[in-house]
């Protein structure tokens, strides 16, 4: 059992879950990540403005390397043709950051004729600072709100079509973006939802709590009993005190994109093994380096792994299709990184290196392209995209 005290001065939402603890007894690690997360004063989301970045908690690819969004913005420009270039198609980024891939993406996908004229622009984003980012990340798009300058390419206006929309549109969840045709993009958005761990121990599956010892530091415990989980999905038997991570924000994100009657392909990038298995991922991350998950609540990223195998059998589960996953560095290879790179680094001597280093980065087997997965979730009437097919 870990125990850890919150830093002087970052105490607030530890006091908040001291109470709660008192008051309702040991929470679930599921509603401890919530609250770490999203509490509405204390809540990192709330507050995670300056958390993105090399200055920031973490760096996600789209700030490593622009040609991660640009190839993006094509694979979404593919996909609208391959559904039959309808007039309007929803654009949808989950958990957009600071807007970067999304700016990078458009830009790009100028390049695909009449995809950004049928194009508007969903963010789900709950952050009011990360909202205001994105904003003008994506101003130079827009049709009301056009700057003089396009800040991701240092160019003058911007060349070409702007959105379907008259300006992006902002939700606190899928299941708020109106219906019609969508690709949707998420790109870390998984692993930031809150997970349930259950502890195989005794013979017997139980809860995985956060408690107060007899200091008033948190620890982690077990709880009451729990039924077999449905999702004991792993092919062995669980040796004693694995730990079994569920999280309901996947299953809820399935029954979205199965409800949505219009063509719809989901493009998910996140870190984590392709088949299932036992084994705890909660981590905390803060100025580029974990910590503790029960130190300093709400002041450190939360994250868990996403576990893709049984994410694809509750995909197919509700009757849709599922391309992957393969590795990052398989499907930004096949789509052509080294190539872009090669011809950005010819076109900007001065940077070469700093291009190539960053693709390298995004595609190394040793990193990011190993550990991070792709996989698509698509109607069974559309065709694998690009590169699946």
């Amino acid at each position: 059992m870990s125990s850890a005290q919150a830093d002087t001065g970052e105490d607030g939402l530890l006091e908040v879950l001291r109470a709660r603890i008192r008051r309702d007894g040991p929470m679930p690690v599921e509603a401890y990540m919530q609250a770490c997360l999203a509490d509405p004063e204390h809540g990192y989301w709330r507050q995670a403005a300056g958390t993105i970045g090399a200055d920031g908690d973490f760096i996600t690819a789209p700030e490593i390397s622009q040609v991660f969004g640009e190839l993006i913005g094509l694979w979404c420009g593919v996909v609208w043709q391959s559904m039959g270039r309808p007039a309007g198609v929803h654009l949808i980024e989950l958990g957009p950051g600071r807007g970067t891939l999304l700016r990078d993406g458009l830009r790009a996908g100028r390049a695909v004729p009449g995809f950004l004229q049928a194009a508007a622009v969903h963010l789900v984003e709950i952050s009011a600072p990360l909202r205001e980012m994105q904003r003008q990340a994506l101003a130079p798009f827009s049709r009301s709100r056009r700057p003089a300058q396009d800040p991701a390419a240092g160019l003058p206006g911007v060349v070409g079509p702007r959105l379907r929309g008259d300006d992006v549109e902002w939700h606190e969840r899928l299941g708020e973006v109106p219906p019609g045709p969508a690709i949707i993009i998420g790109n870390e958005f998984l692993d930031a939802l809150p997970i349930r761990q259950l502890v195989f121990a005794a013979g017997a599956w139980r809860e995985r709590v956060v408690e107060l010892d007899g200091q008033e530091k948190l620890r982690f415990g077990l709880g009451a009993t729990v039924d077999r989980p449905e999702a004991d999905w792993a092919d062995t038997a669980p040796p004693p005190d694995a730990i079994l991570e569920l999280r309901a924000g996947e299953s809820e994100l399935i029954a979205e994109l199965a409800g949505r009657q219009a063509p719809v392909a989901a493009l998910l990038i996140d870190y984590g093994p392709a088949e299932a298995g036992y084994g705890e991922t909660l981590q905390a991350v803060r100025r580029h380096a974990y910590g503790d998950p029960l130190a300093t609540p709400g002041s450190a990223d939360l994250t868990a792994h996403v576990q893709f195998g049984r994410l694809a059998r509750q995909a197919r589960a509700a009757g849709l299709a599922v391309d992957g996953p393969i590795t990052q560095a398989e499907f930004l290879g096949a789509l052509g990184a080294a190539e872009r790179a090669a011809r950005l680094m010819a076109a900007n001597p001065a940077e070469a290196g700093s291009i190539e280093t960053g693709v390298q980065r995004l595609l190394s087997p040793a990193g990011m392209g190993q550990l991070f997965k792709a996989m698509v979730i698509r109607s069974p009437d559309l065709p694998p995209p690009a590169p699946f097919g």
